[in-house]
């Protein structure tokens, strides 16, 4: 068939059928989307042991939990953000801490301080090293706002996240810091490793068939927001990671590997009650103000709670 026949063929299967109340905006993508997937059928010669291959795949995909590893991946998630910098910068708003994916493993919930927080529970100190990470969160208007919030979380020495991993204490490496008065946050943590998707996983499986490997650098997630601003959705990568620029679910970009410092001085280890030398991090976030005429920033999906 050619891409004609299929395009009529496709309106004779979901529009023509329709007798009741059609939501044009579905109707509009799954016209297009099944379209797309029957000429993809067509052009590339699919036979249907290799379609109904791909459905058990996604089906199973879904059973583990992994679509959402799968859309960072395949780059889903990396071309929604570019799409979002693009509507952004078409709206005048340029200039800000550049956005990068939120990955599947945010928990909300997690507890709430003022200012300062350390995120670690303690398990990991004898073999991690202590990370102190401090910034300000700036305005549209380029003044420190107090009162924002500040969400973060990362993976432990493992490469694992509380609440999916249940070894871990409930919320480990999460919290969520309201700015100062002055707009300051600092947290007290490890510094993170990274990791990669389950080697048995159906993502890493699809990886290995295109010659990839699933690996991610060592990062720690943010969800900043505060009144009258765009939430921001951002993660820094530690700097000298070994897979720093060769992230599977393509989410490095410049300005997001902020250098990390080592201090052994004396005094600093006394002001900070240690005995070992740590690294620290210093990193600003920049928001912009609300947009009448740029997408919306918050992105409805599905996240865990606890």
């Amino acid at each position: 068939m050619n891409h004609a026949e299929i395009d009529a063929l496709v309106k004779s299967f979901i529009v023509d059928t329709a007798s009741g109340a059609v939501n044009p905006r579905v109707q509009q993508v799954v016209v297009r989307l099944t379209s797309d997937l029957f000429k993809a059928i067509e052009d590339l010669d699919l036979q249907p042991s290799e379609i109904w291959k791909g459905l058990e795949y996604f089906a199973e995909a879904g059973a583990s939990h992994e679509l959402g590893l799968l859309a960072p991946g395949i780059g889903l998630e990396r071309f929604i953000d570019i799409r979002q910098d693009e509507a952004e910068a078409k709206a005048g708003l340029t200039g800000g801490t550049p956005r990068t994916i939120e990955g599947p493993l945010y928990v909300a919930g997690a507890p709430t301080s003022t200012g300062f927080a350390r995120l670690d529970d303690g398990s990991e100190s004898a073999q991690g090293e202590v990370l102190f990470m401090q910034g300000t969160v700036y305005g549209a208007d380029g003044k420190p706002l107090p009162g924002a919030q500040v969400e973060v979380w990362h993976a432990n020495l493992m490469g694992n996240y509380s609440f999916f991993d249940k070894s871990q204490s409930a919320f480990n490496l999460r919290r969520t810091i309201i700015t100062d008065a002055d707009g300051r946050y600092q947290f007290r943590s490890i510094v993170p490793m990274g990791y990669g998707c389950p080697p048995e996983g159906t993502t890493q499986r699809l990886l290995t068939q295109l010659g990839r490997h699933g690996r991610r650098p060592a990062h720690i997630h943010f969800f900043v927001s505060a009144p009258a601003h765009r939430k921001l959705t951002t993660q820094i990568n530690i700097d000298g990671d070994e897979y720093l620029w060769d992230d599977f679910a393509f989410a490095s970009r410049e300005g997001l590997v902020p250098a990390v410092t080592r201090i052994s001085d004396a005094a600093a280890l006394d002001q900070k009650q240690l005995s070992q030398p740590f690294a620290s991090i210093d990193f600003d976030f920049h928001l912009y103000g609300e947009s009448a005429v740029a997408p919306a920033a918050e992105v409805a999906r599905q996240r865990a709670s606890a």
